[in-house]
C-alpha cells in the first residue's frame, strides 16, 4: 500500500474487499509424505506460519494442535498432525535456523506445540517485532492485513472443528491465507523499513 497507518478503525477495514488464498494447497497425511515435504521447505529461506486447534468451549478442556501451515509465495502446506503421526516429521523444519517462519503470536503456538513433543524452536519470527518499527499499533492479523496489503482477511472459520479428518475446503482456504499473509506482511514489511516508511496518524 501506499500509505499505512498507526491504526486502523472497523470503518476502514470494512471497505476493503474481501480476500482468500486462492492458490495451491497440499494437504499432507502421512509421515513419510511429511518429511519429503519438510526437505523441500529446508531449502527456502522464509515461510509464514500458522497452527490451527480445535476450539475448547468448557472450561479446563484442551486440546492438542491439529494442523500445521506452512506457506511459501506459491504453495502452502498444511499438516494434519494426527495422520502424520505427531510432530516428529516437522522437527527438522521447527529446530532449524533457516528458513525464517513467520508467524503471529508464534510464542502462543510453540507453547501449544510443546505439549505435543517438547524441541527447542529455531528460526521462528514473530510478525509483530517486524511491523512495530514502522510504527503500526494495531496488531491483530486482519488490521495488519488491511494496512499492509490492502485486503480483508475472514475469520469465519476460526473456531471450526481443526480436528476432524477431513477438512472442508473453507477450512482449508482459511487455513492456507493466515499462513500465506503472514509471510506476505512480513516481506511488504521489510520493503517498507528499507525505504524508510513510517505510518501517519
Amino acid at each position: 500500500m501506499s500509505t499505512i497507518h498507526k491504526k486502523l478503525s472497523p470503518q476502514d477495514l470494512a471497505s476493503l474487499p474481501l480476500w482468500q488464498y486462492a492458490g495451491k494447497i497440499i494437504l499432507i497425511r502421512d509421515g513419510k509424505e511429511a518429511e519429503r515435504a519438510v526437505e523441500l521447505l529446508l531449502g527456502e529461506e522464509c515461510l509464514g506460519f500458522d497452527t490451527e486447534t480445535r476450539p475448547t468451549f468448557q472450561r479446563g478442556q484442551y486440546h492438542d494442535p491439529a494442523l500445521v501451515q506452512v506457506a511459501l509465495e506459491d504453495v502452502v502446506y498444511l499438516f494434519q498432525l494426527v495422520p502424520c503421526g505427531g510432530l516428529q516429521p516437522l522437527l527438522p523444519l521447527f529446530t532449524a535456523a533457516v528458513p525464517a517462519k513467520i508467524c503471529l503470536g508464534v510464542e502462543e503456538d510453540l507453547r501449544r506445540l510443546r505439549t505435543v513433543k517438547k524441541f527447542t524452536g529455531r528460526g521462528f519470527v514473530e510478525l509483530l517485532d517486524c511491523v512495530r518499527p514502522l510504527g503500526i499499533l494495531d496488531g491483530g492479523l486482519r488490521k495488519l492485513c488491511a494496512n499492509l496489503l490492502g485486503v480483508r482477511i475472514s475469520k469465519r472459520e476460526q473456531t471450526s472443528n481443526w480436528a476432524r479428518q477431513d477438512l472442508t475446503e473453507r477450512q482449508l482456504r482459511y487455513a492456507a491465507t493466515d499462513a500465506w499473509v503472514s509471510r506476505k506482511i512480513f516481506l511488504v514489511a521489510r520493503e517498507l523499513r528499507a525505504r524508510g516508511t513510517v505510518a501517519s496518524d
